[in-house]
């Protein structure tokens, strides 16, 4: 069997959403953000599904993490989700950034081979801190 290329997720504002702000390595207060579990059914046949985080070298934060999808997970499948799938999804935890063969990261610029303007690094938000009628791409 080949092995699958690594599909590395940041773990706040992706997975976690990061309503609350941070609240130390341990403290994760808030829901996933909405798709997260259906997007991971449908990657895991394709991807090794790392989780990668500020968390992840910071004493307690990879318990704290692996708990909160426990538990985030659990409460998706009470409200009806995963209807269909047989498999658990399995997610792990490195306490240092993988080799990917993609991330996703609320927080990266896509490098194109042309270094931006640097007003666009400067002036950069996360989708969760931009006006709601603004575009993703922007």
């Amino acid at each position: 069997m080949d092995k699958k290329p690594i599909l590395c997720l940041d773990f706040d504002g992706v997975c976690h959403s990061y309503v609350s702000g941070w609240q130390g390595a341990t403290n994760i207060p808030d829901d996933a953000v909405p798709g997260l579990f259906e997007f991971l059914e449908q990657a895991h046949p394709h991807f090794d599904i790392q989780v990668f985080s500020s968390r992840s070298h910071q004493p307690g934060g990879v318990e704290a993490m692996t708990m909160w999808f426990y538990e985030q997970r659990k409460k998706w499948r009470e409200n009806g989700g995963g209807e269909g799938f047989k498999k658990n999804v399995t997610v792990s935890f490195p306490d240092n950034k993988p080799p990917a063969h993609v991330y996703i990261d609320d927080r990266a610029i896509t490098f194109v081979g042309t270094w931006p303007d640097i007003d666009v690094p400067r002036n950069f938000k996360p989708w969760n801190k931009k006006p709601a009628a603004s575009g993703q791409g922007e």
